[in-house]
């Protein structure tokens, strides 16, 4: 238990059974009225945004989450099927919990995820990929003359023109952007 005053980025916040990570906290003081503290907080499952005010020295769950190393394997039925690379389990991870990050995903790629108990709450993929393309668009320039290419995983990105099918790729997966040729 922290008071509102100790809310850092970073932390993560148990607020009415659902858990937020601080995006980010300041102090409001205000001529006439009470201070308060200020936050944008983070739904961990929905990935929605909020802010969130809260008075000075009020009483506030956090959490912590542990972090493991996960191995992807498979799409299952109702999301999608990990191994944890330090004990040998298999983790089912739910598909909103993937979300859009389902468009890097490959068998073998390991990522970050971090869980309470024993539910995982969100993933972090590594921030670079390589990966092939399975497909580039003939004819169709994107507006900056590149053209857009589709990756064995199923992603959509834009490339230079020189990028060809079969071609290995260096991917950020924070912006969706091509790096570089492999």
């Amino acid at each position: 238990m922290v008071t509102s005053n100790q809310i850092n980025p970073g932390m993560t916040l148990s607020i009415n059974g659902k858990l937020y990570r601080v995006e980010s906290s300041i102090k409001v003081t205000v001529p006439k009225g009470t201070p308060f503290i200020k936050t944008k907080l983070k739904d961990l499952v929905s990935g929605e945004v909020v802010e969130k005010s809260f008075k000075l020295n009020q009483p506030i769950k956090d959490v912590s989450l542990t972090e493991c190393r996960l191995e992807f394997l498979y799409p299952e039925d109702e999301g999608y099927l990990f191994l944890n690379v330090v004990n040998l389990d298999q983790v089912l991870v739910a598909s909103q919990i993937i979300g859009n990050k389902v468009n890097f995903l490959k068998e073998g790629v390991e990522l970050k995820a971090f869980l309470y108990g024993d539910t995982v709450f969100s993933i972090e993929l590594p921030q670079f990929l390589e990966l092939m393309v399975a497909k580039t668009t003939s004819g169709e320039e994107s507006i900056n003359g590149g053209k857009i290419a589709i990756l064995e995983t199923g992603a959509h990105i834009e490339v230079p023109p020189f990028i060809e099918t079969g071609d290995i790729i260096k991917v950020d997966t924070k912006t969706d952007e091509y790096i570089q040729r492999v």
